[in-house]
């Protein structure tokens, strides 16, 4: 992907998340010059995160892959690989599994989400090393960064911006580029 004279962010790049003023489910996500709304967890930012809590976790998190709708065409340009998702691909999130918050190849016998969705959600998403590299049970589990509803409806957890944003924000995203939820 041509430069366009923007410069692509270092391994180390920060992303600062931060709660939006009035609106404890929503978020303005900035990157250098650029700034996106997002919307947030159910339950807001919390520094307890806990599985099935619906908060986002006030922490931060360094991307630490993605995935992209297998079969989908549109370019990402994203500044890592992305794994292409298909029926069989899910997330665990069943605290007591020994797969917890890990990648799981479906079907599955415990609690999981299922990556290749109907809705437009999972077309694009980043995994976020929330309890992932040191992981706890309970803690939970599939923290991303991914696409957002239609008006920022709130998410189960995760961080998520309009397509557009996403597109515009991915060709910047390293492994190790960090999402700091304040």
């Amino acid at each position: 992907m041509p430069d366009k004279g923007v410069r692509r962010a270092s391994p180390t790049g920060t992303i600062v998340v931060r709660k939006k003023p009035g609106d404890r489910l929503k978020a303005l996500v900035r990157f250098g010059p650029l700034t996106f709304p997002a919307a947030l967890g159910r339950g807001g930012i919390s520094s307890f995160k806990r599985e099935g809590d619906g908060c986002t976790p006030r922490a931060p998190m360094a991307v630490l892959g993605g995935f992209r709708r297998g079969g989908m065409l549109t370019p990402d340009g994203s500044g890592i690989a992305l794994f292409r998702t298909g029926a069989r691909d899910g997330w665990c999130d069943a605290p007591m599994h020994a797969a917890y918050n890990r990648y799981v190849r479906l079907p599955f016998s415990a609690s999981h989400e299922t990556l290749l969705r109907t809705d437009a959600l999972y077309d694009f998403g980043f995994v976020l090393d929330w309890n992932f590299v040191s992981r706890r049970r309970g803690a939970g589990s599939a923290i991303f960064l991914h696409v957002a509803r239609p008006g920022y409806a709130p998410t189960e957890g995760c961080i998520a911006l309009k397509r557009q944003d996403m597109l515009r924000l991915m060709p910047f995203l390293r492994r190790g580029t960090i999402l700091r939820v304040a």
